[in-house]
């Protein structure tokens, strides 16, 4: 019984051993990791901000009546170029019924006050004449005449107004809506039968149609606070509209709010800039737009690509792995200068001609799949 038990435990130990000299073996047969390596080069580097926005034009009109009443007549169709002085629209004035009586009212006093001011002057006339009154009563009483005959025709011009809508015109008369720019009509939001309110001080009145000049136009966009403090009035950009993709549109920054506003928990300034359309080139207002602004250039400047550096858990310092010898690598720190999202300036830490670690190196799996895509 106790040799049986020896020879089993004989046979345990002997499978253990194999299995550990087996595990041992195919631990020191796993290949070595072999890391690929890169370079720093020189290289011009820029670093740019897109700023969203749209074209709109540098001038542009709306037009709106100085007389309430029903549009008559439109003369133009949105799209039509025009000039300035160019009728665009008629409006028939409506006059209202108390405003009139009132202005009828007006005209019957003012009547009144002349004809008494008449009979007073004829009778100081008359009395001058016979010397039985003097020259300063006599002057005071066609002063006030003269007076009383302004006040009525104020009246009766006033009643005019509000009834035909001038005082030249017949019982149907129009008002002229007349453009006051020479440029394209973008929109008319009114038609025909429509009634609008007049422009004063207390209404903006209806817009009968907007004008504007397509041979200037503007971009206005917004950049973030972290960019605005980068880039200057007068500064050079670029411009790409949304409808005309392949073609870039030259521009000079002219505005840059002095003022930002919060946009879902972000600052944003306005800016706006002239942009250069050649007149071949058939431009809409409103079309979306993306200005590029370089913040920063340099030329022949040492460069690594961002992809090799890391960062410091701890100090969240940027560091790369030098190869010092084959398969060994070295942590050096490294000052970084501007970067372009793809490759990023060397200040310090590395010189030309060190072998970089590239960290994340993908997988065959990885590259198998690249390839398959």
């Amino acid at each position: 019984m106790k040799k049986a038990f020896k020879i089993i435990l004989g046979i345990v130990l002997l499978l253990a051993l194999a299995f550990v000299l087996k595990y041992f073996k195919d631990a020191n047969s796993k290949e070595v990791v072999d890391y690929d390596v890169e370079e720093p080069f020189y290289t011009s580097i820029q670093t740019k901000t897109v700023a969203t926005g749209k074209l709109n034009p540098e001038e542009e009109i709306e037009l709106k009546p100085q007389v309430g009443g029903i549009i008559d007549k439109i003369l133009v169709e949105e799209g039509d170029l025009v000039k300035k002085g160019d009728l665009i629209a008629k409006i028939r004035v409506v006059p209202n019924e108390q405003n009139l009586a009132s202005a009828n009212s007006q005209i019957r006093t003012a009547r009144l006050s002349s004809d008494n001011s008449k009979i007073l002057y004829d009778r100081n006339k008359a009395l001058f004449e016979k010397g039985v009154i003097s020259k300063q009563d006599f002057e005071n009483s066609e002063l006030a005449y003269n007076q009383a005959k302004e006040q009525l025709d104020q009246a009766q011009n006033n009643y005019q107004i509000i009834r035909r809508g001038s005082l030249s015109g017949g019982g149907s008369a129009n008002t002229n809506i007349i453009a006051q720019i020479s440029g394209t009509v973008l929109e008319i939001p009114v038609r025909e039968g429509d009634q609008v309110i007049e422009s004063n001080s207390f209404n903006a009145g209806t817009t009968v149609a907007t004008i504007a000049d397509m041979n200037k136009m503007i971009f206005e966009g917004k950049v973030d606070e972290a960019e605005v403090g980068k880039i200057d009035e007068g500064k050079e950009i670029k411009v790409i509209l949304g409808a005309i993709t392949e073609k870039e549109f030259p521009a000079t920054l002219t505005f840059v709010a002095p003022k930002g506003k919060e946009e879902n928990g972000a600052v944003q300034f306005t800016i706006k800039a002239d942009v250069t359309v050649e007149a071949s080139t058939k431009i809409r207002a409103g079309y979306s737009a993306n200005a590029e602004i370089e913040l920063a250039a340099k030329d022949s400047v040492l460069v690594i690509k961002e992809s090799l550096l890391q960062f410091n858990r701890i100090t969240e310092k940027p560091f790369v792995e030098v190869e010092t010898e084959a398969g060994k690598y070295e942590k050096k720190d490294v000052e970084l200068g501007i970067s372009d999202g793809i490759n990023v300036e060397i200040l310090e830490g590395v010189a030309e001609g060190d072998k970089i670690k590239v960290w994340n190196k993908a997988t065959k799996e990885d590259d198998e799949d690249e390839d398959n895509d």
